[in-house]
């Protein structure tokens, strides 16, 4: 299996970032780098900010299958951390974006608890986020998850 025979197309994909680049051209001089890599770059004093954003993609579909929630909240925090670690940063702060057809508390409960875990492996603080109820545009039981993460590095 690749992902071209799994209906994902890289090439395509490609394109797009280089279109976004394009538009979101570098317009602060502390701005390192561009748009494309894993984490993104911006220079800060004596440090380098790096953030970065990302979900769990079809990990949802056996979070809701299963009926287990919590398990994607930390997967949520790994994924994020992975990007921003590959330019040495340290993890300093984590956001969350949680969308559902319908608010269930015992759902958003598991799975902030898993997303507070994954945190506190990674030595970040979730500081925040946005829960939506989108009832026209998710089913009942289903929800959408993302995450947004700073870390930092020394400069030099």
């Amino acid at each position: 299996m690749d992902y071209k025979r799994a209906g994902v197309d890289i090439d395509k994909a490609d394109k797009i970032v280089d279109k976004i680049k394009e538009i979101a051209h570098k317009k602060d001089k502390n701005v390192i780098g561009g748009i494309g890599d894993f984490g993104a770059l911006y220079k800060f004093g004596d440090s380098i900010l790096v953030s970065g954003t990302d979900g769990v993609g079809t990990k949802l579909k056996v979070a809701f299958l299963m009926d287990k929630h919590d398990t994607v909240g930390i997967d949520l925090v790994a994924m994020n951390v992975n990007d921003i670690i590959t330019k040495g940063a340290k993890p300093l702060f984590f956001l969350d974006y949680i969308s559902s057809g319908k608010l269930k508390p015992e759902t958003i409960e598991e799975l902030i608890a898993g997303i507070v875990k994954g945190c506190d492996e990674a030595g970040c603080s979730l500081i925040g986020g946005e829960t939506a109820e989108m009832p026209d545009f998710y089913s009942e039981n289903e929800y959408d998850l993302a995450g947004f993460i700073v870390g930092a590095v020394k400069a030099d």
